[in-house]
């Protein structure tokens, strides 16, 4: 039975799913959801690129950044989580530039929260030193060091919701094909609105990502002493419910070409949103994780010295100049036209308030989050 067959079986039988519990399905389905069964999502022959899949000089900037913070924290046993490591890709690159510093590499722990089998297997294929493997970050011991994720938020499940004379949330129905009906939203969805003293006008049609709120309040939760990065697209909240945006911000990739359709290649396409930036941080902080600041990725990269260490590391790596030219051409694509949309927020908790390097250079949108 293909998966689309088992949602239009748990509709017959339940009704209506909410939208969030059929891209959760989509999505997550055992061996038949897209990050769960064995296709190749990642690379030339996936659907998308990752910063971490397009240049090794990435991750030894986010190491850079891992290992000031290791240094401000006593450097102490340090311990790095990473959420839904994709290929293994990044994970390889940091504790790559790591070993450079024997005295924080002997003392680091990396450990990797993957809930997809099939990702976990892929991942396992070259990574073996320092690394281990969880279900949930409830299983990791205690947690002193740096808690990492990128591109991941935006893959969460979401409701979404639509203003008419009141706020409607979407459900999903089928009949000779899936079709989008309209019931009042759920309490927890026009709180979510509130809480950022946003009003959509009639016709606004949008996400809300719940789930993100739960992952930083376990986040948040389980991290004794130390940072959390998070590398996504998305914005502010009064950006990401801007009139310009009322069609939402829900987009497919199915083989490097997007569509705005959830309701094809079911099991066979990835779907994302932007993610909401101000609820990270909001959240965040109501739960202990103070604000270090937030910045886009270009910014990130350039303040870590990703042009010095390219020009000086990886170049001499490069044997021919077809190679070289190729790692230019993806250099140039993390700092403007991939570096650019994403930002990096960075909490703390419990550490020294002393000013982060990858924090250097600030925007606009990097500034104001509220």
């Amino acid at each position: 039975m293909s998966l689309s067959e088992i949602i239009i079986e748990r509709i017959k039988k339940e009704g209506p799913l909410s939208f969030r519990d059929f891209m959760e399905m989509a999505l997550y389905y055992p061996e038949l959801g897209y990050y769960n069964s064995v296709q190749k999502k990642i690379g030339a022959n996936g659907d998308f690129y990752t910063s971490a899949n397009l240049s090794a000089s990435f991750g030894a900037m986010i190491g850079r950044q891992m290992e000031e913070m290791w240094q401000l924290l006593g450097q102490n046993p340090f311990t790095i989580v990473e959420y839904g490591a994709g290929t293994g890709l990044l994970c390889h690159d940091i504790l790559d530039y790591l070993k450079s510093n024997s005295l924080l590499y002997d003392k680091l722990n990396y450990c990797i929260i993957e809930k997809s089998v099939a990702m976990q297997e892929i991942e396992k294929q070259h990574l073996l030193e320092k690394v281990s493997w969880y279900a949930s970050i409830q299983d990791i011991p205690e947690i002193n060091g740096c808690i990492l994720s990128n591109e991941l938020v935006d893959n969460f499940s979401v409701h979404q919701v639509v203003m008419e004379n009141e706020l409607k949330e979407i459900y999903v129905d089928y009949n000779k094909g899936f079709k989008e009906v309209l019931e009042p939203a759920k309490k927890a969805l026009i709180d979510y609105f509130e809480a950022f003293d946003i009003k959509l006008p009639k016709g606004f049609r949008t996400e809300v990502n719940l789930d993100a709120i739960s992952w930083i309040k376990e986040v948040s939760q389980f991290l004794k002493k130390g940072y959390v990065i998070t590398i996504d697209y998305g914005s502010s909240a009064s950006e990401l419910y801007d009139n310009r945006r009322s069609c939402g911000t829900l987009l497919c990739y199915n083989k490097h070409q997007k569509n705005d359709n959830p309701y094809q290649y079911i099991g066979n396409q990835d779907i994302t949103t932007h993610t909401n930036f101000t609820a990270l941080s909001q959240w965040g902080f109501a739960c202990g994780l103070d604000y270090c600041g937030m910045t886009d990725q270009t910014n990130f990269l350039t303040a870590l010295g990703i042009k010095e260490y390219y020009n000086t590391t990886v170049i001499n790596t490069r044997i021919n100049s077809q190679s070289k030219i190729h790692e230019s051409y993806i250099n140039y694509g993390l700092l403007m036209s991939m570096g650019l949309r994403f930002k990096v927020l960075i909490q703390q908790k419990g550490t020294p308030k002393y000013p982060l390097s990858g924090l250097r250079f600030t925007n606009s949108s990097g500034m104001h989050i509220h």
